[in-house]
């Protein structure tokens, strides 16, 4: 340590020495290199010798609050998701990322035997850069479908719940375990590429009922995706995804293999922003069960300044699709955005929703409270 500390003031003094001559640019620059390099062999000296193991990594999470209050309800009110975001980067072309949600606040068994939340790994997976516009990723990651299902954080949103679309035809939020490739063009194309789980589902139910969530998942039949994107106009987001699944029961059922077509658009012209999604499920060989399940929205959002956004939808959806009866779901939201900050925002809502098979209806309001970082 004294031979440093020795080092250390005859840099100092060469240093001014070299300011006394007026040093040329570059020779600043390499005065400022060594005293950056003493500095930081100082600073392992303070740390045992060792570097700060944490300074490739990073935290992130988010969160929010719903507030439901519909007509001939209960009242609720629950800390809807709390997640976080820790990621690592190895090198310059290798990182980790990972993401844990605890859902509805807690996890307790109830009297009922239900469970009052979840605890769950929602992303877990290393990302490999082959080239500057191409990744490789494995492990456990998000399904490259739809808007939400990648980018759900409560501050880039409108509307205190997400959208049923989005939630019923496709599962948001939807997970797997596999391998994936992702490729960037600089006329705005990309594209994603997936080997992963599928779904396991029961003929007699809906989708989202067969997320195995990457729990001791069972895995006969794999399921591939493939995206394509385009962003090469100002303010317009084009995306098409096509999943198949060669048997969506897993073994466990009846044989039945599974399309998926899900396609986007979204166009931004100042603070006008419209927003249209469909999606539908084509599930062959099921005898009697849901075998088309399809649904669309149409939103449109206007900030009315920086920290103001009013936005109205409409939402159709139908998990019954291929029966001859009406078993749809029609559902129109208005509602408002107050963002004080720009990774907080709070929200408020009203809306409708009817009921086409028996043309029962339902109606309510909604405030919530979210933020990211």
């Amino acid at each position: 340590m004294k031979t440093r500390l020795l080092a250390s003031a005859a840099l100092i003094g060469a240093t001014g020495a070299a300011l006394a001559q007026a040093p040329t640019n570059a020779e600043l620059y390499e005065i400022i290199q060594a005293q950056q390099s003493q500095i930081e062999t100082l600073q392992g000296d303070n740390q045992g010798g060792f570097s700060n193991p944490f300074s490739r990594t990073s935290l992130g999470g988010y969160g929010e609050l719903h507030y439901n209050n519909i007509k001939d309800a209960d009242d609720k009110v629950d800390f809807h998701r709390f997640v976080l975001f820790v990621n690592h980067e190895f090198n310059d072309r290798m990182r980790l990322f990972t993401e844990l949600e605890l859902e509805h606040s807690l996890v307790k068994d109830t009297d009922d035997g239900s469970n009052g939340g979840e605890v769950e790994l929602e992303q877990a997976y290393i990302e490999f850069d082959l080239k500057d516009n191409l990744q490789a990723k494995g492990g456990l990651f998000l399904i490259p479908v739809g808007i939400m299902n990648e980018t759900h954080e409560p501050n880039t949103f409108y509307g205190v719940e997400r959208n049923s679309v989005e939630k019923e035809i496709i599962p948001t939020t939807w997970w797997e375990a596999g391998a994936a490739l992702n490729g960037r063009n600089e006329n705005g194309i990309s594209w994603d590429f997936a080997i992963h789980s599928g779904l396991k589902a029961d003929v007699d139910g809906k989708i989202r009922g067969g997320r195995q969530k990457v729990s001791n998942a069972k895995a006969n039949d794999p399921a591939a995706t493939a995206r394509i994107r385009y962003t090469g106009i100002n303010g317009l987001d084009l995306a098409a995804t096509v999943q198949y699944q060669s048997n969506i029961t897993q073994g466990s059922g009846e044989e039945a293999s599974a399309v998926l077509i899900q396609t986007h658009a979204i166009y931004q012209v100042a603070e006008t922003k419209l927003t249209a999604l469909y999606a539908t499920w084509d599930i062959d060989t099921f005898s009697d069960g849901p075998n088309e399940q399809t649904g669309y929205y149409v939103e449109a959002s206007q900030k009315l300044n920086e920290k103001t956004g009013v936005f109205v939808r409409h939402e159709f959806w139908d998990n019954k699709a291929g029966d001859t009866a009406d078993s749809g779901f029609n559902q129109q939201t208005l509602g408002v955005n107050y963002w004080p900050h720009e990774k907080v925002v709070l929200k408020a809502d009203i809306f409708t929703q009817e009921n086409e098979f028996d043309g029962s209806d339902k109606e309510g309001f909604n405030l919530g409270i979210g933020y990211s970082f």
